[in-house]
């Protein structure tokens, strides 16, 4: 298993750069992964962090509709605003769980 330095830790990751222990997130951490991605984090990206992981923790099935359906974001526009490119994919790495099975 593949491991990186990210904000002073070693931390393990799985081939495609996802946490592979959600325990070892931090914001810090957070803010590294994001930086990388070439997001810089705002009010709005922390909701949505926020939201994934309490979704995550909770055993929902995450998906780009359901994102844009709550509250956290206005619409599935304001997602892929907020993170370009691949907006739940992207999201769910800096929020340091799995990659969704509804991406690909």
């Amino acid at each position: 298993m593949p491991q990186v330095g990210i904000a002073g830790e070693t931390i393990d990751v799985n081939e495609e750069g996802y946490l592979t222990n959600s325990e070892e997130w931090t914001p810090d951490v957070a803010r590294e992964i994001a930086k990388v991605e070439g997001i810089e984090l705002t009010d709005k990206h922390w909701d949505v962090l926020e939201y994934l992981r309490e979704q995550h923790a909770e055993g929902a099935k995450l998906t780009i509709r359901r994102v844009g359906k709550s509250d956290v974001v206005d619409s599935v526009k304001e997602f892929y605003d907020l993170f370009p490119d691949g907006p739940l994919k992207k999201a769910s790495k800096i929020a340091g769980i799995p990659k969704p099975a509804s991406c690909v």
